[in-house]
């Protein structure tokens, strides 16, 4: 099973933006873990800051892959080109977030995203992730 895991705008700070919200691991290191619990699927991670390149790893994974795990940050709130390029596509997505967004600023309490995609989890620290992955994989078993 091939799962992609996008994060977009300011993941790469993991670690180091906001530990009371967002805790002190990198991404890199937690998807050691995530390689690690899920030996059986092949886990690709792609991040960037700029929506036009997450749009166009979605489009390139989004025919071939088993699932994209996708963590737009702040372009959740403000991206209907990334609702586009999801709908586009057969692959399907989970919105994922790290901290309840609905527990947050009003302006992270509406996505863009989330018509478009499969499900969404939400609050669950750096788990977020484990979980949606866990989802993917059960939903192909079925």
């Amino acid at each position: 099973m091939r799962i992609q895991i996008i994060n977009g705008p300011n993941i790469n700070l993991l670690g180091k933006r906001e530990p009371s919200i967002y805790g002190s691991v990198s991404f890199e290191e937690y998807l050691v873990t995530l390689r690690t619990k899920f030996p059986n699927a092949e886990l690709h991670y792609f991040q960037s800051n700029v929506e036009g390149e997450l749009i166009n790893r979605i489009q390139e994974v989004g025919f071939d892959f088993d699932g994209i795990v996708l963590n737009a940050g702040a372009y959740t709130h403000t991206s209907i080109a990334l609702q586009d390029a999801i709908r586009a596509i057969t692959t399907p997505v989970i919105e994922t977030h790290i901290s309840n967004v609905h527990s947050r600023e009003s302006f992270r309490h509406t996505s863009m995203i989330a018509s478009a995609c499969v499900g969404v989890i939400c609050g669950f620290g750096l788990n977020s992730y484990k979980l949606a992955i866990e989802a993917l994989i059960d939903s192909n078993k079925l």
